[in-house]
């Protein structure tokens, strides 16, 4: 749903899951979203993702571990 066609800012917000309207109750803060990442950008989200995965692999390791004892 589009801005014109929210009427969230009279308390009627009918957008539903999925709405790219940028309105506050929709989760937006009513500003311009970003919609496109630098590289530099999307380079630190794999890396951190990573960085995640990598702490995920260590955890199942550790718990495979502790059930095999």
């Amino acid at each position: 749903m589009s801005d014109e066609n929210c009427d969230c800012k009279n308390g009627n917000c009918e957008c539903g899951d999925g709405c790219d309207c940028g309105c506050e109750c929709c989760g937006g803060d009513g500003r311009f979203q970003r919609r496109y990442q630098t590289k530099a950008e999307q380079a630190e989200e794999l890396e951190t993702y990573l960085a995640d995965l990598k702490l995920e692999v260590q955890a199942v390791e550790e718990r495979l571990a502790d059930l095999k004892q």
